[in-house]
């Protein structure tokens, strides 16, 4: 149970961590003349994050599970994710957001994850909801919000990127990416 409640506690640190950077890169983005999209579905996807450690938690304390056989496996796949979420938040500096905010002209970054796939941080997201709940086989939280934050995510990511298509060059700059699978150029 120690192991649970640490790192239980680093993932909501490193969460709440991330709201003040993405308010702050919100102010930045407004005072350029930025503007929030989607925001009718943002607290939708805030009761989602705050449902899933909810029911991790109550899950693995009323239940008692316990850490998984090969718990190292999936434990090894979100470390990799956090090196992923830190690689996708530094790339994008200033415009990295936990909502969907908009400068128009700005150009679209395209370095770090971004190099291969339009939507990495997705990604890892959804990488996380998997594997937490896996280490403490907790299969209810896996299964529910995995299926919910894939709900979520086929509202707000083609709002995000017709909005960004509107004002960008996103379409440009992305046009041979794929959402979440790695796009490898391979010369013949």
């Amino acid at each position: 149970m120690l192991f649970f409640s640490c790192v239980i506690g680093f993932v909501v640190v490193q969460r709440l961590i991330e709201l003040m950077i993405a308010n702050r890169n919100a102010e930045w983005i407004r005072a350029r003349g930025g503007y929030e999209v989607g925001k009718g579905h943002y607290k939708y996807i805030v009761m989602l994050h705050i449902g899933f450690f909810l029911s991790l938690v109550g899950e693995v304390v009323i239940f008692q599970r316990e850490m998984a056989v090969w718990w190292w496996l999936p434990f090894l796949l979100f470390l990799v994710a956090q090196f992923g979420r830190i690689w996708s938040l530094t790339s994008l500096g200033p415009f990295w957001n936990t909502r969907i905010m908009i400068l128009p002209g700005a150009k679209v970054i395209a370095k770090g994850p971004y190099r291969y796939m339009k939507h990495p941080n997705y990604f890892i997201v959804v990488l996380e909801l998997i594997t937490l709940p896996l280490i403490f086989q907790a299969y209810g939280t896996l299964v529910l919000f995995t299926l919910l934050k894939f709900m979520l995510l086929a509202i707000r990511i083609p709002q995000e990127e017709k909005a960004l298509s509107e004002v960008t060059n996103y379409e440009e700059t992305f046009a041979n990416h794929r959402r979440f699978l790695p796009k490898y150029d391979i010369e013949e």
